[in-house]
Order: C-alpha cells, then structure tokens, then sequence
C-alpha cells in the first residue's frame, strides 16, 4: 500500500529535483515521476484525506472522488505522453517547469478547499509561463509577461472570493459554489479566465503558439481543463453557462479558417471544443456532466495528438505557416499519418474518441426541450471544427501543394508519443466502455446508434463537400502571412498607448511644474548669492582682523560644545 499522499506533489517535488539528476538517468527520472503518480493515484482510496488546520479552518489538501480522478487520470497520462514527447529536448528549465506544472494541476484538481486550489493555481501560472519564456526570443518574452499577468489575475479574483465566501459562511470547503454565493461571481470570473471565456480568451491565442514545440504541447493539456473541472465542480447546471459555451463553439470558427499559423489554428479549436464543456456544464444533468467529463478526457488525448503533429513540423521545418508548407507526407508519413487520427477524432468520425464524447453533451442538450437552438449551434461548431481541425490542418502541412521542403521524421521519442496517443483515440472510439465506467454517475447511454451515426456522417460529409467546394472555386481564404486582430488588441494597442499618453502628460507637467518652482524660487535666491559673493558684497569684501579672531573662536566653542561635551 501505498501512502495516501497528493499524486501531484509527486511530480512537484520530482520536477524540482530535476536539475540534480544528469545523463541518462534524467530521462528515466522524467518517465518514471509521471509513472509512479499515476500509481499512486490508482492507489487512492476515495474520500477525503490529508486534513490540515490552519487558523482555525480545516484544509483539505486531498479529496478522491470519480469527478476529480477522472480529471486526475487523465492530467497524469498527458504528462506521461508528454514525458515521453520531450525527451530529445536539452533544456533543463523545459523539464522542470513541465513537471512542476503538471503536478500543481493535479494537485488542484485533489484539492477539496478553496485555499489549497488557489496555491496550485497560481502555482500552475508560474510554472507554466517558463514553457514559454523557454523559446527565449523577445516576443515569447512579451507574450510570457502577458500571459502571466493575466493567470495571476485569475488567481486573485479567486482568492478575493474564497476570501469573501469563508467571510459569510466560515468554511473554505470547494463544493458547489453559484453565482449567488458569498464571492460566487469572482470565483466564476477566475475560472472564466482561466477557461477562457469570450473576451477573456485572448490569453490562449496569445501565448500557446509562441511557446516552444514540446511547451505548447505540455500547455493545451492542463490550463483550461483544470478550469472545467473547476466549473462542474462549482457551477454546475448555471444557466449563463449554455450561453457562454454556445459562443464559445461558434466565434473561433472564423478566426481559424482565416489564420494561416496552423498552432493558431489549434488554439482556436482548442477555444471551439471548450464551448462544448462549458455547455455541459451549464446544462448540468448527469448525461451532461459525463458528456463533459468524457470530453475533456478525449480532449486532451486528440488536442495534444495534434498538436505534438505541428510541433514535429515545426521542429523538422522551422515553420508552421499553413503558406509555407505542403507535400510534407512524403517525409513525414508517420507524423501525418498521427495527424490524420487527431483530425478525425477532433471532428468526432464514428470509432474515434470525439464522437463518443461530443454526442453525449448534444444528447444531452437535446433533451432538453427549450434548448433546440444550442443544439443548432452546436452542429454548426461541429462542421466547423471538422473544417478547420480536422481538414486544414492535416490537408495544408501534408497533402496540399508540395511545398518542396525535404526533411528528416519526427525523432523517434515524438512519434512513439505519437502513436500512444493515436492509440488511445482509436481505442476509446471504438470501445468506450472503460472511459464510461470511470465517469462521475452510471452511464446508461449508446452513441453507436443508427441516429447519431448517420447524423455525424451527414454533417461531416456536407462540411467536406463545402470545403471541396469553396477550394476548387477559389472561394476558401487563402493562406497568407497576416496578423487577424482579435479582441485582445484593445488590451495590447490602444490601452497600453493611453498609459504612455498619461505618463507622458504626467511627465511634461511634473518638468513644467519644476521648471516655474526654479524660477520663482531658485533664480531669485541664486541672484542674492552672487550679488553677497561679489567683491563689494557682504562674503567677497575684506574683514577686519578682530571679526576673523571672533568667528574662529566661535567655531572652536561650538565644535566643543557639540562633538566634546
């Protein structure tokens, strides 16, 4: 037996001590944290353990239950994946971070009060950050302290909450919270930003694709679906929730079809597939929370899938531009061949993961009768994501026009992440029973059924037609080298050009302010110096002896006086 110990501080403290193992052995340490975390997670008893008092209030640094080891198990095979991904890379600070990072995730998401989840979120901002600080150019650098920012804000907004909620009812317990309870709205704004939310999402966009090949990877994993672990753990069934995920699964669409960085690309599907969570959890039945426990899940598994396929591009190509690749299949068979099973299970193809997760959250929202029109939004996001994810992706780094770049396979340790996480899309697609079974409430739900299937092909046939049809018209943007502004240039423009307007202001009237002091006061006292220090003034004119006599013993009396006495 193993102790009853948090399965994140495993990888914690492991990271850490990263630095002082050299050689070979650092890349079993690597693999072997991740490993004996999941160990000791699966040794976990459920319920609640490592009980702390702290200032009279009971802390729980450990809570078991199917909600949060679904999350856990889940955080815990990204890392090992990840692990395995990153092994060619020779940067210590990557590493650590990596593992620091994954282990406060997982350490949130065990955390049963709201004192202990905020150490372990701002502590996930902290760690994550150097995944891209890690890229060490200065934009990663701007995007960095961007990103940083905007987690800790997250982070405070959650303990001005936790702080208010303990105000009012005396317990710092993480259940179910509401937007009516004491700091509801602040901690729904915490983890809004961390989900982010419409508005709140420019963070994503921002800073994933400017981390480096194996951090992006290690950052789609964690972040956002601690978020929606947060969210059905404390809102659960919130209505404004079906609105705001509605919009989340809609808007990205655009924005991807027209962004030529196919990271980007990613990063905004990844925004896309968090609507359908968010929508769930809104709609809070327990076909709901399943569909989107089951789909953060499946998630993680698909997202990460491609993006580590982008991340061998990048590495192999120097470039992930969607106008600068093409033809890659032919020296890189493999990596496209991951690819295309991430693509297809992002899109939700019958016998990949996407589809026996996405249908249970449109299931689920389907039954409820005043809901019809989430459901059309969420067919519309579904085409989309095929269009974007699940065609354009693979379609323009591999199979478009040849580009007539030639370059080496992914390294091995990448396309064995690789084909472990194709694996699991397959395997899950076409028998969902094990991840049914580990599920927060009993599963009593088919998603092969004549209905879903034919109404998934359908969809997805119709997209593809649409995207034949606009390429071969010469209607489908083309992929040019642009920047598409998004909401975040109000915060990175004009904002920031007010400040230094201010400052400037500020600036100019503290000089003039000055300026009119020295010539009220400076000038005058300086004209009555030099007119006193003047041959004939009262310091430049001879003395008679017997004052000189009397002022240096007056000096010797008061030096006595003061430095002797």
């Amino acid at each position: 037996m193993l102790p009853d110990i948090n399965p994140g501080l495993v990888l914690l403290i492991g990271g850490l001590l990263v630095p002082l193992v050299r050689g070979p052995a650092r890349y079993a340490w690597l693999l072997a944290l991740p490993a004996l975390a999941l160990a000791v997670l699966i040794d976990l008893p459920h319920g609640v353990s490592g009980e702390v008092s702290v200032f009279g209030y009971t802390l729980q640094t450990l809570r078991v239950d199917s909600l949060s080891f679904v999350f856990s198990l889940i955080f815990l095979i990204a890392a090992l994946l990840m692990a395995v991904y990153a092994l060619h890379v020779r940067d210590t600070m990557q590493h650590v971070a990596g593992m620091v990072y994954a282990g406060a995730a997982v350490a949130a998401c065990l955390a049963g009060d709201l004192l202990t989840l905020f150490i372990y979120w701002e502590l996930t901002a902290i760690a994550s950050v150097f995944l891209i600080w890690a890229r060490r150019t200065e934009r990663a650098y701007r995007v960095g302290i961007r990103y940083l920012l905007i987690q800790v804000a997250s982070g405070l907004l959650l303990l001005g909450g936790a702080v208010m909620q303990v105000q009012a009812t005396g317990t710092l317990a993480f259940e179910h919270i509401g937007l009516d309870a004491p700091g509801g709205l602040l901690i729904f704004l915490a983890f809004g930003i961390k989900c982010a939310f419409p508005l709140l999402h420019n963070w994503l966009q921002d800073a994933y694709p400017e981390a480096t090949v194996t951090g992006t990877v290690v950052l789609s994993a964690f972040t956002t679906k601690l978020a929606i672990y947060a969210l059905a753990r404390g809102y659960a069934g919130t209505e404004y929730l079906i609105w705001i995920g509605a919009i989340m699964t809609a808007f990205p669409i655009f924005y991807a079809v027209i962004e030529n960085d196919l990271r980007r690309v990613l990063a905004y599907s990844l925004n896309n597939q968090l609507g359908f969570m968010v929508v769930g959890i809104g709609v809070g039945t327990e076909l709901a929370l399943n569909g989107t426990a089951a789909h953060a899940f499946c998630h993680i598994l698909y997202k990460a899938l491609l993006f580590m396929s982008m991340g061998a591009v990048l590495l192999r190509t120097g470039t992930v531009n969607g106008s600068q690749l093409g033809g890659l299949y032919k020296s890189m068979p493999w990596t496209a061949l991951f690819c295309a099973i991430g693509a297809a299970s992002i899109s939700a193809f019958p016998l990949f993961s996407g589809f026996v997760s996405k249908s249970m959250i449109i299931s689920a929202v389907a039954k409820q009768a005043d809901l019809w029109w989430v459901v059309v939004v969420l067919l519309f996001a579904s085409a989309g994501v095929f269009h974007h994810s699940g065609i354009k992706i693979p379609y323009f780094a591999f199979f478009a026009h040849d580009s007539g770049i030639r370059c080496r396979e992914a390294p091995r340790n990448m396309l064995i992440a690789m084909g472990v996480a194709a694996a699991l899309c397959i395997g899950i697609g076409v028998y969902p029973a094990p991840l049914y079974s580990l599920l927060p409430y009993a599963v009593d739900y088919q998603p092969y059924t004549l209905s879903h299937v034919f109404t998934q092909l359908q969809l997805l046939m119709f997209s593809a037609l649409a995207f034949t049809v606009l390429m071969r018209t010469g209607i489908y943007p083309p992929e040019l080298r642009s920047i598409n502004l998004d909401t975040d240039w109000f915060y990175r423009r004009p904002i920031p050009m007010a400040l230094r307007r201010v400052r400037d202001t500020w600036v100019g009237a503290r000089a003039a302010a000055t300026g009119l002091a020295a010539g009220a006061i400076a000038r005058p006292l300086q004209s009555h110096l030099r007119a006193v220090a003047q041959r004939d003034g009262w310091l430049g004119g001879a003395w008679r002896s017997g004052a000189m006599v009397l002022w240096a013993v007056g000096l010797v009396g008061f030096y006595i006086l003061v430095f002797v006495v």
